[in-house]
């Protein structure tokens, strides 16, 4: 079994900075994408960032020049670091990875994690 967890959610002021990171757990063989989501109250659930295992990112247009993603595959954790953090970005955060946990079964599965509020605010 897989379990993600994240941390670093917290209050910041408009304009701050704050890192995000997430830790999996479990029997983890092989992960090809490793992503962050956030949903604020009252509107969808959307893609912030993303990162393979090749180091390639995507951003979502909102956030490209203020948020940079990171992994680190050794030590199954990914990151987020948000800097000109706007009141708009308030949402509860959500860690994705996309992994494979035994040699046995060829398909890749999606794990989530709990989620983390972040919030900006004067």
């Amino acid at each position: 079994q897989v379990q993600l967890v994240e941390s670093g959610g917290g209050l910041v002021q408009p304009g701050g900075s704050l890192r995000l990171s997430c830790a999996a757990s479990g029997t983890i063989l092989d992960i090809s994408v490793m992503r962050w989501y956030r949903q604020a109250p009252g509107k969808e659930r959307e893609l912030v960032a993303g990162i393979t295992s090749g180091g390639i990112t995507n951003y979502a247009d909102s956030v490209k020049g203020r948020f940079t993603i990171s992994g680190d595959n050794s030590k199954r954790m990914v990151y987020l670091q948000m800097s000109s953090l706007r009141p708009e970005d308030t949402a509860v955060y959500y860690c994705y990875i996309n992994a494979k946990t035994a040699t046995w079964v060829p398909a890749f599965r999606t794990y989530w994690g709990q989620g983390t509020q972040v919030t900006v605010s004067s």
